[in-house]
């Protein structure tokens, strides 16, 4: 986020405070909040009246902008933040977890009780402080319910399928039980987690009234959390950090939708063995055998708007592609557009 959030200073204050050495006792030990607001956009404080923002931007601090991982999805953005590693080394890339040979996706939901998604040799911050003795908990953060090296976090809530994304009253209940986390039972870092406005964005566009109802809402929030840390007596003892993991765009809606549809090029029954291509302005594709330079040839300049690259040709600045999870061909589509391989219009 960057309505406040601090991304710009989230990883090294995360890293720095995990990586130091082990101190005798606790009492003297600050404790840490990591808030994060799913898809709040840089701006999104700037065209609705936020008082309990601004209020805390005055007096903490606030980052202009996110410059979020490639790519910019749920699970590999927080797992990034959360680990300090680029995606392509801690093999989160996808908020879907997929298998190349049954065709099986696991939704984003369900993926999060996959350890397997998750546990690929990189630590995150949860698992790094609990082995320097720190308590730990995750409610509802990305990655927070899973196994690393066969260890868990000491407090975990995953997301349940039915979960009410956009209900005030629970974000505020949410908010009172980490409280009681902090002081009736002693943790030292917890992350939290709000799958707003990334929601309401995806709805409705990012340009909407509905996306500043949900910022006032987001706001109230903030306030709330803040008389919650005065009522526990925690305003000297808590850090709080509250970011996002990405921003968003608008697509045009129908019938002038920018839509890059791939069966327009190629023909996937011919040609594609597995593809994961229907998820926004990201996508793979995993050619049947020998087919790969026919695919590549077909698509690498189908659309001006469509960038196409062999997996081994990725740029190396998006510090993805060099995981074996990436399939062969790796395309994103530029700003606005949208891939799809099924028109759904």
């Amino acid at each position: 986020m960057t309505g406040f959030g601090v991304f710009t200073l989230l990883l090294p204050v995360l890293l720095g405070w995990a990586s130091c050495h082990p101190v005798p006792g606790r009492k003297n030990v600050n404790k840490l909040l990591l808030i994060s607001f799913d898809g709040f956009r840089w701006n999104y404080d700037q065209d609705v009246d936020t008082p309990n923002m601004d209020r805390l931007a005055q007096e903490g601090v606030k980052a202009k902008y996110l410059t979020p991982p490639f790519v910019t999805m749920t699970s590999p953005s927080h797992f990034t933040t959360i680990s300090g590693r680029w995606i392509e080394d801690h093999g989160v890339i996808h908020n879907m977890m997929f298998n190349t040979e049954t065709h099986w996706k696991y939704s984003f939901k369900t993926t999060q009780n996959k350890t397997e998604w998750w546990d690929n040799g990189v630590l995150p911050l949860w698992i790094t402080a609990q082995r320097q003795g720190r308590k730990t908990a995750s409610f509802h953060y990305p990655g927070g319910g899973a196994k690393y090296k066969g260890e868990a976090v000491q407090r975990s809530l995953v997301e349940s399928h039915t979960h009410p994304d956009s209900n005030e009253t629970e974000w505020r209940e949410n908010i009172d039980i980490v409280m009681n986390w902090f002081t009736k039972e002693d943790f030292d870092f917890v992350t939290l987690y709000y799958g707003e406005p990334d929601n309401v964005g995806h709805k409705f566009g990012p340009e909407t009234e509905n996306r500043r109802v949900m910022i006032q809402q987001i706001d109230r929030t903030i306030g709330y959390l803040v008389e919650a840390i005065k009522r526990h007596s925690l305003t000297k003892h808590l850090n709080v950090i509250i970011t996002s993991d990405h921003g968003m765009t608008t697509v045009k809606k129908r019938p002038n939708v920018t839509e890059i549809l791939l069966t327009n090029y190629i023909k996937f029954k011919d040609l594609v063995k597995f593809d994961i291509v229907d998820y926004g302005g990201f996508g793979m594709i995993l050619p049947k055998p020998g087919k790969e330079e026919a695919v590549y040839q077909a698509l690498k300049n189908a659309h001006p708007h469509l960038n196409v690259y062999k997996k081994e040709e990725f740029p190396e600045r998006f510090h993805f592609a060099k995981h074996k999870r990436v399939l062969p061909i790796v395309m994103y589509a530029d700003s606005g557009y949208n891939i799809n391989g099924v028109s759904r219009f």
